[in-house]
C-alpha cells in the first residue's frame, strides 16, 4: 500500500508491479482479498498474515506501547470471510491495550507491531496464534482462524512515558480491556 490509491506487490518470478486505483476503497478492498488469497494459497497458515490497507503517519508501534484500537474480527469460513464475532467499530469506547502486555491474543501482539496512528491493518490469524482448541464459548468455535481488520486511533509511545531516569512516571500504564475515557493519560481531542 502506498499513497494516492497505489499498490505494489512482487509477483511468483519477483516482479515488481504497481497497480494505482480509482478510490482508497478501491485500493482497500483489493488489499483486503490480496490477503485471503495468500491464506488460500499456504499449505499450512502457521504464523500471522498481515496486509496493510493505510499505512498511517508517525512512528512504528513497538512493544510497550500504548494505543486505542476500532476493530471488527471475523470467523474464516469456506475460504473466505465468515460471520462478525466481535467488533467495537460502531461503538462509544475502542479497545485500549498495551502491546506486549498479553491481554489480546498472541496474533495481535504480533499483527500490529510496525502500525502507525492512522493505520489501517488486515490480519489472518491462526488458531495457534488466537483462541486455539478452546475457542471462546458461543462465539468462536474451537481451532478457528480469524480474521481483523484493526485501525490505530491513538498512541501513546512508551519512551513518552518514561522519565528522565528510564523508569515509568505512572504506574496507571496498565491498560484495562474496557476503561473509562481518558484514564490512560491520553489528552482528550
Amino acid at each position: 500500500v502506498q499513497p494516492n490509491n497505489y499498490s505494489t506487490f512482487y509477483d511468483d518470478q519477483r516482479q515488481n508491479w504497481s497497480i494505482m486505483f480509482e478510490s482508497e476503497k478501491a485500493a482497500m478492498d483489493f488489499s483486503r482479498q490480496v490477503c485471503i488469497a495468500k491464506c488460500n494459497s499456504s499449505p499450512v497458515l502457521d504464523s500471522v498474515l498481515c496486509q496493510d490497507l493505510l499505512l498511517g503517519e508517525g512512528q512504528g508501534l513497538e512493544g510497550g506501547d500504548s494505543l486505542e484500537v476500532a476493530y471488527t474480527g471475523w470467523l474464516f469460513q469456506n475460504n473466505g470471510l465468515g460471520q462478525v464475532f466481535d467488533s467495537n467499530v460502531n461503538k462509544d469506547k475502542l479497545l485500549r491495550l498495551r502491546l506486549g502486555s498479553g491481554k489480546v491474543i498472541k496474533g495481535w501482539e504480533e499483527g500490529m507491531m510496525g502500525m502507525k496512528k492512522g493505520g489501517r491493518r488486515y490480519l489472518v490469524i491462526p488458531p495457534a496464534w488466537a483462541y486455539g482448541a478452546q475457542g471462546v464459548a458461543g462465539r468462536v468455535p474451537p481451532d478457528s482462524t480469524l480474521v481483523f481488520e484493526v485501525e490505530v486511533r491513538r498512541v501513546k509511545l512508551a519512551k513518552e512515558c518514561s522519565g528522565s531516569d528510564g523508569q515509568s512516571v505512572s504506574s496507571r500504564d496498565s491498560l484495562a480491556p474496557s476503561p473509562v475515557p481518558n484514564s490512560d493519560g491520553f489528552p482528550a481531542d
